[in-house]
């Protein structure tokens, strides 16, 4: 029985464990965000077959004993956490932060690391440092990060719009048990929502899915960094039979983190919403060129992005179709739906024409 073994460098434990967020695709995220407590078990691939079985047996006796000793604390425990989230989601709290990504921060403690002993080599196969362990038992005394800092977070609506023509997107809501309402008639209004851009995908499928990734690891550098999508209020219409997800109710940090485009596991993240990153509109190069010259004559701070863009990203620089595209989309000419995130976040249930 240990904390997770992860370790920070798979070729040299001395370097020591890391942790990292559980995101909600994993049972152990996904019951943080149900307000519920959940045990992660594993057994090491490398113990025999009974000991595993005799393992997992146990923990479960284990767990099972605890869950009925303290029944009615885990039972209360459950409830407030329940009430705290459906009090929350009644008001809409600019000032609030419901965090989405975190990562470990530099924070660490002395852990013995039982393992066995082991010598590092190169490899003549790969070429990079391997380990290779021994059947003898040895013991490190290493660091294990021990603290997660939050790394983007948001201040969450009073509820969330879908709108009626995303099947997919709320067919999960309503799978995870999320109490909806519909719109009762089409309705027009400003609301809060993003834009995205700089967006990519992986480049092969993902548990059956075409995911979205962000440039580099994906994580913001910190929670006042930019981000790949950026609040916007927009003027939206929703037909009848939008789904409006109010958050006070028990799962409304699930709805957080699937309608929140930079959460880990967004329907954004997980490809639901692909179609709004396709560029259907375009300019031709010999329209655009003098287009382009004119508007950096008149434009200096356009110029700097643009002198900018073609220092740092070689890609962009050795790209024409880029280079002209650069101009088009800051034309008047552009889609203005292109990288439009088509949920809305409402701030309040005022005005909305919901159904019974």
């Amino acid at each position: 029985i240990a904390p997770y073994i992860a370790l920070r460098d798979d070729t040299d434990p001395t370097r020591g464990l890391g942790i990292g967020q559980d995101q909600p695709r994993y049972s152990t995220g996904y019951a943080v965000l149900r307000n519920r407590a959940g045990l992660l078990v594993e057994m090491h691939m490398l113990k025999d077959y009974r000991t595993r079985v005799t393992g997992n047996h146990a923990i479960l006796v284990a767990a099972l004993e605890v869950i009925d000793r303290d029944a009615a604390r885990l039972v209360a425990i459950n409830r407030d956490a329940d009430a705290a989230t459906v009090a929350a989601g009644r008001a809409y709290n600019p000032a609030a932060r419901d965090p989405l990504r975190l990562e470990a921060d530099e924070t660490t403690e002395p852990f013995a690391y039982r393992s066995n002993a082991y010598r590092r080599e190169t490899s003549d196969i790969s070429g990079a440092t391997v380990i290779h362990y021994t059947d003898e038992p040895g013991e490190l005394k290493v660091p294990r990060q021990t603290r997660l800092r939050v790394t983007r977070a948001v201040a969450p609506p009073r509820a969330y719009i879908v709108p009626a023509q995303w099947t997919d997107v709320i067919g999960v809501l309503a799978a995870h048990g999320l109490r909806l309402r519909r719109t009762a008639r089409p309705w027009t209004a400003a609301v809060e929502t993003y834009r995205c851009d700089e967006v990519r995908w992986l480049e092969h499928p993902f548990e059956g899915r075409q995911v979205l990734f962000y440039p580099g690891e994906g994580l913001p550098k910190s929670a006042a960094s930019p981000g790949i999508c950026r609040p916007a209020r927009e003027t939206l219409t929703f037909p009848a039979g939008s789904a409006v997800v109010p958050l006070d109710q028990p799962a409304a940090k699930l709805a957080i983190h699937f309608l929140e485009p930079e959460a880990p596991d967004s329907a954004v993240a997980w490809g639901f919403f692909n179609a709004i990153f396709e560029q259907k509109e375009y300019a031709e190069p010999y329209v655009m060129e003098p287009l382009a010259r004119d508007m950096l004559a008149k434009d200096p701070a356009l110029a700097k992005e643009f002198r900018d863009r073609l220092a740092a990203d070689a890609a962009f620089a050795a790209s024409p179709e880029a280079r002209i595209n650069f101009f088009y989309l800051r034309s008047p000419w552009r889609d203005p739906h292109l990288g439009l995130y088509p949920v809305g976040r409402l701030t309040s249930l005022e005005g909305v024409p919901l159904g019974k």
